[in-house]
Parts: structure tokens; sequence; C-alpha cells
């Protein structure tokens, strides 16, 4: 199957918050404990944008199944070949090979999008998010002991990365 993605629109939101809604009883994606609304993700919506974070969607048999989402990271100008990925599956999108060629069309895209670095942060106990990461050659660069609590678990977040390539950045 060939991935057909294009950027999201407004009217896309409330797919992208119903997914990213699906993921947080499951407590192994979100550190949201509560479901989001689309009002609460307007201004989220509107940091992304084609030429530099892009928000695609997948949709597939005319629904929405699937989002990537490029974001800025730390947003401060030192970094802004530097940004975050994120993915997110609709339930019955999820174990069939979408999240690897969203990752792998995300990473594609990249040094278009002037990005030297990209990040994902993760769950420690997020198995399938932490192989398909790695499958793509990203390294655990961080580690946050016990920084969320999930439902009275305490969590650790890591940091993965990739560098895109070994871009010299001469000293001005």
């Amino acid at each position: 199957m060939s991935l057909i993605y294009r950027d999201a629109t407004l009217d896309d939101l409330p797919a992208i918050v119903s997914i990213y809604n699906s993921t947080i009883a499951s407590r192994l994606v979100t550190a949201d404990l509560e479901p989001v609304s689309c009002d609460s993700r307007v201004a989220w919506f509107h940091a992304h944008g084609p030429q530099a974070r892009p928000l695609w969607v997948v949709e597939q048999a005319g629904q929405v199944s699937a989002w990537l989402s490029f974001s800025d990271f730390y947003g401060r100008p030192a970094y802004r070949h530097t940004a975050e990925i994120s993915i997110y599956l609709a339930p019955e999108a999820r174990g069939q090979g979408l999240g690897a060629q969203l990752l792998g069309a995300a990473l594609e895209a990249a040094p278009g999008l002037q990005l030297h670095t990209v990040l994902g942060f993760v769950f420690g106990h997020n198995e399938p998010s932490l192989r398909l990461f790695r499958r793509f050659g990203f390294l655990t660069w961080g580690s946050l002991p016990r920084v969320a609590v999930l439902d009275g678990i305490e969590r650790d977040l890591l940091i993965l990365g990739r560098r895109l390539n070994d871009v010299a950045v001469q000293a001005r």
C-alpha cells in the first residue's frame, strides 16, 4: 500500500483530536489524562504550516486514519533546525505499518524543511513506539526518569534523536 497524505486543514481538527483522544486511556502514548477539546487545540493547529512545521493527515476510505506533526523544539531561534515528530493512528489503523510509512515520509521530507535533527519523545514503557523509532535509526539521547504519573505509576520519558546528516555549520 502506498502512503497518501496531505497537509491538514482546520476541517480535519475534529478527526485529529478524536485520534489523539483515542490514545489517552492506554496511558502509553500521551501524558494527557482526560480527553482534549478541539477548541483547546486550535492554537496548536495554527503553530503548524506546510513550509516549516507540517501537520499531515492520512485518509483511508474517506476518513482521517492517522496524523503526523513536526513541532518546534524548545521555541528558541537556535533550535530552528530541530523538530519533534509525533505520530498518532486511529485504533483501526494500528498495527498495519502505517506508522512506519509516515515516519519514513517524515524523514524523507525533513531536509526540505531545513531540518538537521529530529526528535521523538516517547514513554519508556511504550515498546511499540520505541521499536518504530529505533527501526529508523533513532537513538536514546536522554532519559527523564519518573517525570510522568499515570494512574499512580511513575513513568520515564525518553528523548529519541536522529541527525539527518552531518551538516557542518560554520561559525560566523
